[in-house]
């Protein structure tokens, strides 16, 4: 080898050394940068949030299954209510009828309401500008105890009290919020903004949820212009948020008891930690699942951002614009929402600008550009596509996969196999393309799509638009500092590139994963794809096949293109061979069920049913046959289908409507109806037969509207979450030409003691629904 050869082999084992060690310090800090913090014990001073004292009250919140009306939620509150005392408090219960309607309803054709108690306390501040509300809800789903969901949450603000009640008074007022009946229908926040005093005049709202038992708590929604809202969570010890989310989290159907602060027109912000959400809703979510870090980071976080919000003007953090932002290494970068447009075009500028002076200096032409760009496409596309279809190969092997509620109970190794699919298909891509098109061709390229999706996203969700743009600008330039300069100034502004891109794309990857679930892992091939095509500058310093070579040389190069290639997928065999091994199913990682009962009183029929998508063994010993409407029987489930089967009438009374008065008004007709349970149960739900239009409607003295019904045998209705024991008092107008048939509808929970009712063995779950383990009953009445 000649030495000006050696010299130019030397030199390229320098950098490509330097990028590896750079980018792979770089990567782990990035990824440490939305990782929770160690857990604090019971040692730790008394100012400070400890997730050990914390978690000492999620364990009698998280003993039993605790939905709104229950025995076991009473035994909760008064967990809360004695709790709150002991720190000097003077908490209050909010018992109240509260209605939401709308969107947030899932009554078919109606309103969901509820009697709520909800748990509100006031830290009175010094000398107050507004007030601080902390909110988490007690109550938890029928079918699990609630220890993450939201326990986590609950304790949190607990601690949290206690670490302020420890220390100075704040300037402003504090709001404890602990709201009930949140799994059924977010009544209690609704009754709290609509009709408690201490919401008038509204806030700072800061929610506490948790979807999972892991991972870091996410600062994944806000209200409207946060700019200065995201300027003070910045200061948080351990802020973990992107912008991304919040716009993501506009576009989706979900929601929590956040939205009807935000609503209301309260500013504030709603945290989670969202990883391991296979335990979401279910009865696997115990306290034993719970990882402390994760609620040590709920808590430091909401202890300091209290603090701080305690001394501030807080009617000036209303203002302002939408800020974008998104964690890095030891901070929070952030910058105004009106940069996302000039840093979108710049971002295209600059890369128009590296592509004419790559042209120039005759590293490509506008022909194999265009070519390029074109199949740039291909990894873009081909990615997320093959992401998906690896999902449906995996509830083929596994179809319980597809009752969980986003992921397996251990989805690590997949998702490191969607990632090695997109490293797969972008590798391959690279090799193929890589000799005709040139190195700097396809990195030209690619950087020229990333910065079409950042104008993309700028107008369509401007708050994720930097997740494309800022790599493609900071590719660009270091393509231009690579171009003009030489030696060592080239490969340095490569490989600072690489680190932008990997600082701002790796922890969205990470963080969307368990946000979006492997069952939406084409988003995470997507990013993948993503921060590949922003480090195929720096890949071309690790692997120098550069385009050009001819005959043996070529040959060589693409072999040694391939080699990566097949690493890859080999890499996705074995995590997928891996993953199956460690995700089988047992005692604490059951296989998801779901199965409810329906018996209709009219003629004293009864019917499994369950909505599986794919019939469980356990499950198919109760349904058969195809999915069906069930919405004659149960109308409160709409137009759902779900399998059925024959069971057992059991000795169940349906409710009881009783017709209190009548009176007519020419062609109308006012009832006031008792709509009354006869056994305990979790709701109650009244439905009026299709067709009869329904007006001036009152339920447990609350006024509901009427929505439009569905196309289903019965119109308007409602759903009445924890109904008292005299029952519910219905008025309600109608046509006065003819009497009206209603459906009465109650449920209560679990199975056991129904006839024909078979135990699950070992290993066999229920699944985290709101009609898992349901009993219903209904009857028709006509008056």
């Amino acid at each position: 080898m000649s030495a000006p050869a050696l010299a130019e082999t030397t030199r390229r084992a320098i950098s490509a050394l330097v990028a590896v060690v750079v980018l792979a310090f770089v990567g782990l800090a990035a990824a440490r940068s939305v990782q929770p913090p160690a857990a604090r014990d019971a040692s730790a001073p008394p100012g400070e949030f400890s997730a050990a004292r914390a978690f000492d009250h999620v364990e009698p919140i998280a003993a039993a299954p605790h939905p709104v009306g229950s025995a076991a939620q009473d035994r909760v509150r008064e967990h809360l209510l004695t709790t709150l005392r002991r720190l000097g408090l003077s908490p209050e219960v909010q018992d109240t009828v509260s209605i939401q309607a709308g969107e947030l309803s899932s009554s078919a054709g109606g309103s969901n309401l509820a009697r709520v108690r909800n748990v509100v306390t006031l830290l009175p501040g010094s000398a107050p500008t507004g007030r601080i509300f902390l909110i988490a809800h007690y109550d938890s789903v029928q079918s699990g105890p609630g220890a993450n969901d939201d326990g986590a949450g609950t304790s949190a603000i607990l601690e949290t009290a206690r670490a302020l009640a420890a220390g100075p008074r704040l300037r402003n007022d504090v709001v404890l919020v602990l709201t009930d009946a949140e799994e059924a229908c977010l009544c209690g926040a609704k009754a709290f903004v609509d009709q408690h005093p201490l919401a008038r005049g509204g806030g700072i709202a800061l929610n506490l949820e948790a979807r999972g038992s892991t991972g870091p708590a996410i600062m994944f929604e806000t209200s409207d212009d946060n700019e200065r809202l995201v300027e003070a969570y910045a200061g948080v010890p351990y802020p973990v948020g992107t912008s991304f989310a919040v716009e993501i989290y506009r576009l989706l159907p979900n929601d929590t008891d956040f939205t009807a602060f935000r609503e209301a027109g309260f500013t504030g912000l709603n945290a989670a930690y969202i990883d391991g959400a296979a335990i979401y809703h279910a009865p696997t979510d115990l306290p034993s699942t719970m990882d402390l870090t994760s609620l040590q980071h709920h808590g430091s976080n909401t202890l300091a951002l209290v603090r701080d919000l305690g001394g501030r003007d807080l009617p000036g953090l209303a203002a302002g614009a939408d800020a974008t932002y998104f964690p890095a290494p030891g901070l929070l970068v952030r910058y105004p929402g009106g940069l996302v447009w000039p840093l979108a075009v710049l971002a295209l500028l600059a890369v128009l600008g590296l592509g004419w002076l790559a042209r120039r200096r005759g590293l490509t032409n506008g022909r194999r550009l265009f070519g390029a760009g074109v199949l740039t496409l291909v990894p873009i596309v081909l990615a997320p596509l093959l992401a998906q279809l690896y999902w449906l190969l995996l509830t083929l092997i596994r179809p319980e996969y597809a009752q969980l509620p986003i992921d397996p109970y251990r989805p690590g190794w997949f998702r490191l196999a969607v990632v090695a699919i997109a490293a797969a298909v972008l590798l391959a891509w690279n090799a193929v393309l890589r000799r005709k098109a040139g190195p700097a061709t396809l990195a030209i390229a690619g950087l020229g799509w990333l910065a079409v999706l950042g104008l993309v996203l700028a107008a369509v969700t401007p708050g994720g638009s930097y997740l494309a743009a800022v790599p493609a600008l900071a590719g660009a330039l270091a393509g231009l500092a690579a171009v003009l300069l030489r030696g060592i100034w080239s490969v340095l502004a490569v490989v600072l590139a690489g680190a932008v891109a990997t600082i701002v794309l790796l922890p969205t990857v990470i963080m969307l994963f368990p946000a979006l679930g492997l069952r939406l892992g084409a988003t995470g091939a997507f990013l993948t794809v993503l921060l590949g095509l922003a480090l195929l500058p720096t890949l071309d310093l690790i692997h120098p096949a550069a385009g050009g070579q001819r005959g043996l040389d070529a040959l060589r190069a693409r072999r040694r293109g391939a080699v990566p290639t097949l690493a890859a997928v080999l890499a996705v065999l074995v995590c997928t061979v891996v993953g199956l091994r460690v995700d089988g199913f047992d005692a604490q990682h059951p296989a998801p069920t779901q199965l409810m009962y329906a018996l209709n009183a009219d003629d004293n029929t009864a019917r499994w049913l369950s909505d599986e998508p794919a019939v469980h063994d356990w499950t198919g010993q109760f349904v058969a046959g195809g999915p069906q409407r069930v919405d004659a029987t149960v109308p409160a489930f709409g137009p759902e289908v779900m399998r059925a089967g024959p069971a057992q009438p059991a000795p169940l009374p349906a409710p009881k409507l009783t017709l209190e008065s009548d009176s007519r008004a020419g062609d109308a007709r006012t009832l006031r109806l008792r709509l009354q349970p006869q056994r305990p149960v979790r709701l109650t739900t009244l439905h009026v037969a299709a067709g009869v239009p329904v007006s001036d409607v009152t339920v447990g003295g609350r006024q509901v509207v009427p929505a439009k019904p569905g196309d289903g045998p019965w119109g308007f209705g409602f759903v009445f979450h924890a109904p008292p024991p005299e029952g519910v008092e219905v008025t309600l107008t109608v046509p006065a030409n003819g009497p009206v048939r209603f459906r009465a509808m109650d449920g209560s929970d679990g199975l056991s003691a129904l006839p024909g009712f078979r135990e699950r063995p070992a290993g066999v779950g229920i699944v985290g629904s709101h009609t898992s383990e349901m009993v219903t009953v209904a009857r028709t009445y006509t008056l």
